[in-house]
């Protein structure tokens, strides 16, 4: 895997990155961080730069696999695929009503043709006759001599004829043939994910079988001797576990392979087990809790322990701050932080993205679409925010309208469920008026 040299100093938590280097790989012993001279609290880091160092550790996972169409859905293309034959694979009729010659169409008219046949799709095309029309329908292949194709709406019946008031132009109606695709022609890129759209073109371009990268390898640990499974009773102080089911959900993709692990009670030897295990098994390691810097906070002391090229980061996000990004063994590791909605959040903004590159998908980050926001809005600057939101319909600019939710999100996972998406609050955006556009990003 093709990853930046990236450096944490132990003590402060901050990454120092440096990218271009001939061996590219992760050095992250303490003796080599003696240029970091950064006093003081650790100051945040802006989100887009977190994502990035996510994104630099990760390279489409190695490996590939062919199968058969139907066995293809969601999953993604490790190769360009590119078109045996040319699309449409003969010149054929793009409605029905009549095919004809032009160059018989002499004088004014109106002309009359008899009627000697009819064409349907799957014939064999044969050739006009001389003088005559055929009755054609949509998909029927363009006999020889043929040129043009009249709509059916457009002529007047006469018995055994039609009578045509206007002259046709040559061409005109018929699908050409590789005017769709040319033979070798590019069906699909590289790193795309097949779909209805993909699967049709691959199809009809008769290939039955289609190289896949493999599934990505994920295992998925909940650190928290709190955390119990919904269905069992609850002894004072604990609660049930929604980021097991939160984050299973997301990773219910077709080009994922999960391992899910669980939840881990805070208890080094078991974390320290639980985080070997996943390391060894997995391309992307995932764990909730444990980040930040609490009595019972142990992930980035056993990440180091273990041999990880891992540190707490402090990033500039509401929900969230405490994530860890880095490796651990032979997998890439993301750290993010217990309560459901800041883990959601930071998954969808910084998890995800680097999950997405790690199948191989070409365009890994979140779309966002364009809202006006509904009311003003007054807050402290300082952290992105990505608050729940509610979207209206579109008005006169055909922008959608975003209705905030409270303010007091950060913990409120129903408040979560009930919205469209979330609302991007740039990180130094102390008022925004109503009207105002917003990055929207839809769930």
């Amino acid at each position: 895997m093709d990853r930046a040299d990236v450096r944490i100093c132990i003590d402060c938590g901050l990454w120092l990155w440096r990218a271009g280097l001939e061996e590219k790989k992760m050095v992250f012993e303490a003796s080599a961080l003696n240029d970091c001279t950064t006093a003081g609290p650790t100051p945040l880091m802006g989100w887009q730069e977190a994502r990035a160092i996510g994104l630099s550790l990760a390279g489409p996972v190695d490996g590939d696999v062919s199968l058969p169409l139907a066995q293809a859905v969601g999953r993604v293309t490790a190769t360009p695929c590119a078109s045996p034959v040319a699309l449409p694979l003969f010149d054929n009729s793009a409605m029905d009503g009549f095919v004809l010659a032009t160059s018989g169409l002499t004088g004014q008219g109106p002309w009359t043709l008899s009627v000697a046949g009819r064409i349907a799709a799957g014939d064999t095309a044969g050739t006009l006759p001389r003088g005559a029309a055929l009755r054609i329908l949509t998909g029927a292949p363009i006999p020889a001599g043929a040129d043009a194709v009249i709509m059916q709406e457009h002529v007047r019946r006469q018995g055994a004829a039609i009578v045509l008031d206007d002259l046709p132009a040559p061409g005109i109606n018929i699908r050409r043939a590789g005017e769709d695709l040319v033979l070798g022609g590019e069906v699909l890129p590289a790193g795309r994910e097949l779909g209805p759209r993909e699967l049709g073109v691959l199809a009809a371009t008769g290939q039955s079988e289609v190289t896949l990268r493999r599934r990505v390898r994920v295992a998925l640990l909940c650190s928290g001797s709190e955390l119990r499974e919904p269905g069992e009773v609850l002894a004072p102080g604990q609660i049930w576990n929604a980021n097991r089911y939160l984050l299973t959900a997301a990773l219910a993709l077709p080009w994922v392979e999960l391992v899910d692990l669980g939840a881990v009670p805070d208890n080094p030897a078991r974390l320290a087990a639980a985080l070997n295990h996943a390391s060894r098994t997995a391309d992307l390691v995932i764990s909730t809790g444990g980040m930040a810097d609490g009595d019972e906070d142990h992930m980035p002391r056993l990440l180091r322990e273990g041999g990880g090229s891992v540190q707490a980061l402090r990033v500039a996000i509401k929900p969230g701050k405490p994530v860890g990004i880095g490796t651990l063994g032979g997998a890439i590791y993301v750290g993010l932080p217990g309560n459901p909605v800041a883990a959601f959040v930071t998954w969808l903004m910084l998890g995800a993205p680097l999950l997405r590159k790690l199948a191989g998908i070409t365009d890994p980050l979140p779309v966002f679409q364009t809202a006006r926001l509904s009311a003003p809005l007054i807050r402290r600057p300082g952290r992105a925010e990505f608050r729940p939101a509610s979207l209206r319909p579109a008005g006169p600019d055909g922008l959608p309208v975003a209705e905030l939710m409270a303010p007091n999100f950060a913990a409120r996972i129903a408040l979560l469920a009930s919205a469209d998406g979330l609302a991007l609050i740039p990180a130094d955006a102390d008022r925004l008026d109503a009207g105002a556009h917003i990055d929207f990003l839809r769930f």
